[in-house]
């Protein structure tokens, strides 16, 4: 474990050191920042075609129960920017036919829609993103997710049963910037292997025209196909099978790559490389963590807490490593196993002093949801706190008090900051503490650290909480 996070920290200078090391000749081995220098490849060439479907709209592909096929066609080239990201230019052309029903008279009408398209596409590689950093396998399948503009251009024709001087019908839309329009969708992509790419892919193409379908220029138009359904776009959705070309030298295209997977290759490379590299040459004879080439006790006890130069640690400075100091932030002699004795000085030396000490930890113990079970995590506070109490010696006489905020009755929170504080005794004595010395009181809400939070609605949290509190005083 220490060999591999040695590694791991000095893989950045090795490679440093790698880069400039110098040649037989005196040259220094460098690799310029071009486009020679890419390690993937980037650049591909897609094209593919499959059906096509007026799927929104007054006069559509899908009616009576039944499918009217078109197909379209594409291509497009494509630049990955990062493995996650991508964009491409994609021209696609095609054809939908569609049929509707607007009266008897008219009878179901009937015609096609001949499309042209230009189109930027954003491409996301959804599989890239959610990818587990710590997945080191290669990967063949990928979804990716498409939106982008475009310009639409297209020819309709439709054609009923009316005898009508117009009919048929015929609509001729150029390419201009009034097509504008929106198209986005999903594919999956198969690597099938290093030139080439397999994709089934939808897209979704939202014209914003209403008179993509063919049904007419205007919405009153006769015999009325506009009015069919109340929509101003018409929309058309194509589902494709395609192929990707892969364009480079590198082996792999940037799509298909994990920039994590380089960093775990070249770590099992340096700790091949380094198999027989030490990283302790004397070992940690105490097991404390800290080789012994800069352990400075080397003798350091079993289970004792270190420092970064591997001394065991004594908090309270009193000459009794925490490990062996019954009384850690209390400093007292070796003999008293660091606790201080009746005639030893101690930084307590009034009761106020204690008091405040002592309120140290109290302040933020906490308690089980409306009950008065004491969290594990405030143990160690309320540890400390016994062995000052004990410490004290006088007789003196201390009050632990229990309050709550202002939520809820006045009785209920009686009665639960009064249990609260006979917890708190009951633990403080249970770890040695003499009862004849402590007694307990529950406030509620009468003892408010924040006065101003009643009602409790007009405080922020914080203050709520620092009413719901158990302190210390003198009796």
């Amino acid at each position: 474990m220490k060999k591999k996070l040695f590694l791991l920290l000095m893989l950045p200078f090795l490679g440093f050191a790698q880069t400039n090391e110098n040649t037989a000749d005196n040259e220094i081995k460098t690799q310029p920042f071009n486009n020679q220098s890419r390690l993937f490849k980037d650049w591909s060439i897609s094209a593919g075609g499959g059906g096509a479907f007026m799927a929104h709209g007054d006069v559509t592909s899908f009616y009576d129960g039944k499918v009217n096929w078109g197909w379209n066609g594409y291509v497009s080239l494509d630049k990955q920017i990062t493995h996650t990201f991508g964009i491409s230019l994609l021209y696609t052309r095609g054809e939908t036919k569609q049929k509707a029903y607007v009266s008897d008279a008219a009878g179901v009408g009937h015609g096609y829609t001949k499309f042209d398209e230009i189109a930027l596409l954003a491409d996301v590689n959804f599989s890239n993103i959610m990818r587990r950093v710590d997945n080191k396998s290669s990967f063949r399948w990928a979804l990716h997710g498409y939106g982008g503009i475009g310009f639409l251009g297209y020819k309709t024709f439709l054609q009923d049963n009316a005898v009508l001087s117009k009919w048929p019908l015929y609509i001729d839309q150029k390419i201009g910037i009034n097509t504008f329009n929106f198209i986005g969708g999903l594919g999956l992509k198969y690597n099938v292997s290093k030139l080439i790419d397999l994709e089934l892919r939808t897209l979704y193409i939202i014209s914003g025209d209403e008179e993509f379908d063919g049904g007419g220029w205007t919405r009153d138009a006769v015999p009325g196909y506009n009015l069919i359904n109340d929509s101003y776009t018409d929309n058309a959705w194509l589902v494709n099978l395609g192929i990707s070309f892969k364009l480079g030298k590198h082996q792999d295209h940037l799509r298909w790559v994990d920039p994590l997977q380089n960093a775990y290759a070249k770590t099992a490379e340096l700790e091949e490389k380094f198999a027989d590299f030490k990283v302790c040459e004397k070992g940690d004879a105490d097991n404390d963590g800290i080789c012994d080439d800069w352990d400075r006790q080397l003798d350091t006890p079993a289970g004792a807490r270190v420092d970064g130069a591997g001394v065991a640690l004594d908090v309270d400075l009193d000459g009794v490593i925490d490990l062996n100091d019954k009384c850690v932030t209390v400093p007292g002699p070796v003999e008293n196993n660091g606790c201080p004795t009746a005639n030893t000085a101690s930084p307590v030396t009034t009761k106020q002093v204690a008091i405040e000490e002592i309120n140290k930890y109290f302040n933020g113990i906490e308690f089980e949801l409306n009950k008065d079970v004491i969290r594990p995590k405030s143990f160690q506070d309320l540890n400390q706190a016994a062995e000052i109490i004990k410490t004290l010696g006088g007789g003196d006489s201390f009050v632990v008090v229990g309050a709550t905020d202002s939520r809820g009755s006045a009785a209920y929170n009686k009665k639960l900051s009064q249990s609260r504080a006979n917890a708190v005794l009951a633990y403080l004595v249970s770890k040695g503490v003499s009862s004849s010395v402590l007694s307990a009181e529950g406030r509620g809400k009468e003892d408010l650290k924040y006065t101003e939070c009643d009602p409790a609605t007009k405080c922020p949290e914080w203050k709520n909480e620092a009413n719901r509190r158990v302190y210390f005083i003198a009796k």
